[in-house]
C-alpha cells in the first residue's frame, strides 16, 4: 500500500475562467512515517500554500491529527 502527498508547485498552470490553476505535485511513499517525513519538510520549506497527506485507504489526514503525527505541538 502507499501513501500519498500532494502539493502546489506554485506556479501558475492553465487558465481557468479567470483564475490561474496551480500544477499539483504527487509523490507516493510505502510507509507512513516516509510520508510525513516528507509532509513536515515541504511543510517547514514554507513554499507551498496546501499540503495533502492521504492514507492507505485514500482518506486525507488532516487537523490535529496530521499535526499530531507530524510531531507538532501547542505551545
Amino acid at each position: 500500500m502507499t501513501y500519498r502527498i500532494s502539493y502546489s508547485d506554485g506556479s501558475a498552470g492553465a487558465i481557468i475562467g479567470e483564475n490561474e490553476a496551480e500544477t499539483r505535485l504527487i509523490e507516493e511513499y510505502r510507509t507512513e512515517a516516509e510520508a510525513l517525513r516528507r509532509a513536515r519538510e515541504l511543510l517547514e520549506a514554507g513554499e507551498h500554500d496546501a499540503i495533502s497527506v492521504r492514507d492507505r485507504s485514500g482518506n486525507v489526514l488532516y487537523g490535529v491529527c496530521l499535526q499530531l503525527r507530524l510531531g507538532f505541538l501547542a505551545e
